[in-house]
């Protein structure tokens, strides 16, 4: 049986992106292992009849003896597992596991680009940071297939060299599953209290400065309206929200904090509408799953957002880091529940047409087949 290797920094990020995509292949036929850093996500892993290994890395490690033997250490779980493909998902597992996949003689070595991440957000302050980050981007994407989940970032990596544009393909999104993710039954909508929901990790890049700011700024004239942020904090994050901040929020009464929710879908038909104004994305999946329930979405116009949000056909785009103009749009949708309506059918619309979780999964499995069977199967570059 034909191995395969899922390698990402959290044991949440394959259960949360990339849980179909395993489950997907190995119904397919493929000995699919997972690895990644032990946590509470593990035990999931294994109940979806899946294999995992704990392999540690840390996500802001900067040792370079430290980082190098992390990098051989995982060559060797390569040599041991013998995986005919590995898939690496994450900058820091893209770019040691393209470095250890080398060294171990891996014959197939698929990079996924998720997201720009925090060294591409922030501006001329980390031009150093940024600079290393493409660098060891050229070296170890060379002679590896590149997987992009956004066109835009596509697009910028082609700009700036780090990929060729000969060794890449396009796959939209870690996909939603359109089934779970539906619109509520119709005794549901109508009639509740307004509520603009926030759902992500709680990053300053994620824009939730600017949803707190819009919050007290509507909260002024709309007392009524409820603004709801479910999430994590993810303090291996440099960009992650301070604790102390939030709570000063839920006392201040500008935000409901729901904290981490499983039931995302009962989550979503509670709320009127999504609130996302992230500074940059790869394709958000919040808005993915917000969309296929039929909600309507303010977003920013910014890379990944405006992949999932058209404007004025699915939800309203505006300008980054600027809670004037979230006020502006989230007060329009909320005074316009036909507008709102029709915006959340076309998003339904949308995921369904251009991101489900097979859709991911069958594109995956043609990529894989193409390389293991060149001039044989044909992907949609």
């Amino acid at each position: 049986m034909k191995k395969v290797i899922l390698f990402a920094n959290t044991d949440w990020f394959l259960y949360n992106f990339r849980l179909q995509t395993a489950i997907g292949l190995k119904q397919a036929g493929y000995d699919v292992v997972l690895v990644s850093p032990p946590g509470e996500y593990v035990s999931r892993l294994k109940a979806a009849g899946l294999r995992w290994i704990g392999f540690s890395v840390t996500r802001r490690g900067m040792n370079p003896i430290h980082e190098m033997m992390t990098i051989l250490k995982l060559a060797n779980l390569y040599r041991r597992e013998k995986p005919l493909f590995v898939v690496h998902y994450t900058i820091k597992a893209v770019i040691y596991g393209s470095i250890a996949a080398k060294l171990a003689g891996v014959t197939h070595i698929l990079n996924t680009i998720t997201g720009l991440g925090y060294v591409f957000t922030r501006g001329k302050k980390i031009d150093l940071l940024r600079n290393l980050v493409e660098n060891l981007y050229r070296i170890t994407l060379t002679n590896t297939h590149i997987i992009f989940i956004s066109q835009e970032d596509r697009q910028l990596f082609r700009n700036r060299h780090l990929v060729s544009g000969t060794n890449d393909v396009l796959i939209e999104s870690c996909g939603v599953d359109a089934g779970k993710f539906s619109p509520p039954p119709d005794q549901m909508v109508g009639g509740k209290q307004p509520v603009v929901l926030f759902a992500g990790r709680l990053l300053r890049d994620k824009g939730i400065m600017e949803f707190a700011e819009m919050a007290k700024l509507i909260h002024h004239t709309q007392p009524d309206v409820k603004f709801a942020v479910v999430g994590r904090l993810d303090t291996g994050n440099p960009s992650a929200l301070d604790c102390d901040l939030l709570k000063q929020w839920q006392r201040d009464g500008i935000v409901d904090y729901w904290g981490w929710q499983d039931d995302m879908v009962t989550i979503y038909h509670r709320a009127t509408l999504v609130c996302l104004p992230s500074y940059q994305e790869g394709i958000p999946k919040t808005l993915l799953e917000a969309a296929a329930c039929g909600l309507a979405i303010v977003a920013t116009d910014v890379p990944g957002c405006r992949e999932v949000v058209h404007h004025e056909v699915n939800g309203l785009l505006v300008p980054p880091r600027n809670p004037e103009a979230l006020v502006a749009a989230v007060e329009h949708l909320l005074a316009s529940p036909d507008e709102r309506e029709e915006m959340g059918q076309r998003g339904r619309e949308l995921v369904v047409e251009r991101f489900s979780d097979q859709q991911v999964v069958q594109a995956t499995l043609a990529l894989m087949r193409t390389l293991d069977h060149p001039g044989k199967v044909e992907i949609n570059r």
